[in-house]
Formats: C-alpha cells, structure tokens, sequence
C-alpha cells in the first residue's frame, strides 16, 4: 500500500515515522512546499530502518503531487498550526485555501484515495473537502475522535491512579464525540471503563469532571507548554486510522464523518463511533448518550454548523 503525508511539519513527521514502523505500507510519500524538509525528514526516518527493523519506504518531495500517484491513503496535515492563546477556529480563513488546494492536487494524481483531514479547524476542513471535492463520505475523514479520546483515556488513567487504581491508559477504554474544539467535544463519561469497570463506580464526580475538562483542553494545554500544537499524539492518531483501513481491520474509532441523518442530524461533518476498513467509513455506529451527553452533543452540533458558516467562499 502506498500512503501519501501532505505535509512534514511535526504532525506530518511524526505520522510518516510511526506508519514507517508498523510495516504494512510499501511506501510512505512525505511532501511539503518547504524546499528540503520532506526529504530531510525522510532520508532521518529511512536511516532508522536497520535500528528498528523495517522496510517501507519512505520519499519526501518539495511540492511534487506527480510522486504521490496512486496513493490509496492520504494525511493532510497542512495548515499552520495554532499558537498559544489560539484556538482551532482562528486558523480557518487560511488554512481553507490550503487544504482546498492540496485536495485539488491529492486527487488529479489519486483519484480513489481515501483522505485523512487533521488541518484545523478539522470539522469544517472535513466539510469543506467532502463538499469541495465530491467524493463519497466513507472516503473523507477527519482525525479528531480518535486523538481527543486518547487523551481522555490519558486523563482517566491519571485519575484512576490518584485514587489508588494502578492504571495506565491500555486498561482504559473511553470515548469522545462531538467537535475536535475546546469548548464543545463531549467525552462519553456514560462509556468509559477501567477494565470493563464504570469509572462513575471508582472515580468521584470531582474527579470525573477534573479527566473531562482537561481532556477537552488537552491541545490547547501541550500548545501553550510546548509554544505551538501537540505532535506525537496527533500524528499517532492519524497513523492508527490509516493502519485500520490498510489492514481492513474494521475497528471502530471515533472519526469526524459527513452524518445524513445519523442522530438525527444531516449537512456537518462531526465525530462520532465508525467502524473503519477498506473502503474508509464502513458504518456509522449510532450509540445511547446520556441526558447531558445529548445535550452537549446538540451543543456540539451547533457550534460546528456557526464554524462551517464562516467558510464563506470556500465552499463555492
């Protein structure tokens, strides 16, 4: 399988290194408009292959859509990336020309690609590309869910161990849905488990609610330690998804997908629990919130029809 990354930031980098190891995809194409970068940052990860035992490829190209044909997956990180005090909707205006100019130039050279949209802001960026391009909504995606309920299973796990529960983040399942934004993602509290345990059972409300606000300030908290957006577990993410369609593993993630009346609701790109194999977004997995959970998911919903809106031309 040959798997396209549009561009090597730190995202990019990161997702390119991690799908490299895993081994299941022939080639890796970086590529990025900075002259040198993407083959900087190849020729660094293709000089770890002995160290750490594997064979794909990976090629970086400075802005050479020709090298990415045939591509049957590909990541699109590009965009700039927020700065502290930023939040994810500030970036729209820009990154919107970016990201309708890569799918212009992903898809003349890999028409039946599936794409992985994480540029922010990643809803209305998924929108944007599933409106702008055509494509069928199994083969458009956006990587939000799958990163924002990693760090809620992070945030649990802490907790868990305050409370005397030697947990880590394996033994914990949770999930979050809704909008890739500080404000409005709705971790599913109802969901989660500590080893098939509640952990409304083990865990306070205080202690449940302190995992849930820190899950939903996960990215801006790494960006303003870190003086610009997270990368390790982002681009961790996005190689997941990728792993999970290459592999046909059908294995049901959390992704933001084009809903046409799944809970009740049509027209916006939004995450929700899929299930994922070869052909993308395989099904839609419609679960029982509660009261609260409907309630900030309709919030949810709001919020990213007011972000869609200010996409203004964009969409014509």
């Amino acid at each position: 399988m040959k798997v396209t990354v549009v561009g090597s930031g730190n995202v990019g980098a990161t997702a390119a290194n991690v799908l490299a190891t895993k081994g299941f995809a022939s080639e890796v194409v970086l590529i990025d408009i900075k002259e040198g970068l993407s083959e900087g940052k190849a020729m660094d990860i293709m000089q770890t292959a002995h160290m750490l035992n594997f064979d794909t490829t990976v090629n970086g190209v400075t802005n050479d859509y020709k090298a990415t044909a045939g591509s049957q997956v590909v990541v699109i990180t590009s965009g700039i990336p927020r700065k502290p005090g930023m939040s994810r909707e500030d970036l729209i205006g820009t990154n919107a020309k970016i990201v309708k100019s890569v799918v212009d130039q992903i898809l003349e050279y890999s028409p039946d690609a599936i794409l992985i949209i994480i540029s922010n802001p990643m809803d209305a960026m998924t929108y944007l590309t599933l409106k702008d391009s055509k494509l069928p909504r199994n083969r458009v995606l956006g990587q939000g869910g799958m990163l924002d309920s990693s760090r809620f299973r992070y945030y649990l796990a802490e907790a868990l161990k305050e409370a005397g529960y030697p947990a880590t983040p394996t033994d914990v399942d949770g999930m979050v849905v809704g909008g890739h934004s500080d404000k409005t993602m709705v971790p599913l509290v109802s969901l989660a488990t500590y080893r098939g345990i509640p952990v409304t059972q083990l865990l306070s409300e205080e202690q449940i609610t302190k995992a849930v606000e820190a899950t939903k300030v996960g990215g801006a908290t790494l960006t303003k330690l870190l003086g610009t957006s997270a990368w390790y577990a982002p681009g961790a993410a996005a190689a997941a998804m990728v792993e999970a369609i290459a592999l046909d593993a059908k294995k049901l993630i959390p992704c933001c997908v084009y809903l046409d009346g799944e809970y009740g609701e049509k027209d916006l790109c939004i995450g929700v629990p899929v299930i994922l194999g070869k052909n993308g977004c395989e099904k839609i997995v419609e679960v029982e919130f509660s009261d609260a959970e409907k309630a900030k998911f309709a919030e949810s919903v709001a919020a990213a029809r007011d972000t869609n809106s200010k996409l203004g031309d964009a969409l014509k």
